[in-house]
């Protein structure tokens, strides 16, 4: 049973002279990558076929992912009411793919499947916290607040599920913090960037995934706060078999606010150079 319904949503608080244009187009990218739950459904179900628990959580998981995608597009359709939702989900889902006829984890273990599904929970929670926290729009700061709860309640089924395979599996710490680090990694690769073209961008334009990421993440990056990467290097501790408090993980979550600040700094340097580059380039004869 899911925990909200995308009608209980207090849809008439939108507030158009509250919102924030840098956030339009993070949601509309959001909501194609959340709604594409279904493929991954379909590659866990598979990766765990003979894990009859895990096979129904994931399924489970997959409902609450794609009303994300369908409470993020309905709000992305108030906010800009000539985007439809649905056109841009089919574009994306065209020409993004994800590996579905996998018959073992491609983390190499099952173990290292749900270390990376952990990595991505911690991600989700801590983003939609972090935009939660930052936007003045009533309707979405409430879709915000729910989605994160989800993600934190997705975060430990994970880890309840990692627990019950590292007894069988005995992963070593290196490989599992390799895992997470390569998963956090891809954080940057086309599933995000090419929401973002999809989301954002006339079909006309082609896709070139340096400047599509730097969209997103040029934006992204500057909702975070200390306290949300600190929050998420928590959960990574505890994922990878570290205590999640204490100095350790003070100094990596430090540690990190100054890398993604590093790289927010970059990426907005980016598009401000795109952004020049345009208001530069000649107007196109009528």
């Amino acid at each position: 049973m899911k925990h909200w319904h995308i009608d209980e949503v207090a849809w008439h608080r939108f507030d158009p002279s509250r919102l924030d244009p840098e956030v339009v187009p993070l949601v509309k990218a959001a909501a194609m990558v959340e709604r594409n739950a279904a493929d991954y459904v379909t590659y866990l179900t598979r990766v765990f076929h003979d894990d009859p628990d895990f096979r129904a959580a994931a399924e489970h998981w997959g409902v609450e992912e794609t009303q994300h995608g369908d409470a993020l597009g309905r709000w992305g359709e108030l906010a800009d009411p000539s985007w439809n939702f649905l056109d841009a989900f089919a574009r994306y889902r065209a020409g993004y793919k994800i590996q579905l006829d996998a018959d073992a984890s491609i983390r190499g273990s099952r173990s290292g499947e749900l270390i990376a599904r952990c990595m991505v929970e911690t991600g989700t929670s801590s983003y939609y916290t972090a935009l939660g926290d930052s936007t003045d729009e009533p309707v979405l700061k409430e879709i915000c607040r729910l989605i994160a709860a989800d993600e934190y309640r997705h975060f430990k089924l994970f880890y309840d599920h990692l627990k019950r395979y590292l007894a069988r599996e005995n992963l070593s710490f290196t490989r599992r913090l390799r895992v997470a680090l390569g998963r956090i990694g891809e954080s940057e690769d086309d599933e995000l960037a090419y929401a973002f073209h999809c989301g954002n961008e006339d079909a006309s334009l082609p896709y070139d995934h340096d400047r599509c990421i730097a969209g997103y993440m040029g934006r992204a990056m500057g909702f975070y706060r200390f306290r949300h990467i600190e929050r998420g290097m928590g959960m990574i501790f505890k994922t990878i078999g570290l205590e999640p408090r204490g100095r350790m993980a003070d100094i990596a979550a430090k540690g990190a606010w100054r890398l993604l600040q590093w790289r927010r700094d970059r990426y907005q340097a980016a598009l401000r150079r795109a952004a020049n580059e345009n208001a530069g380039a000649p107007a196109k004869a009528a």
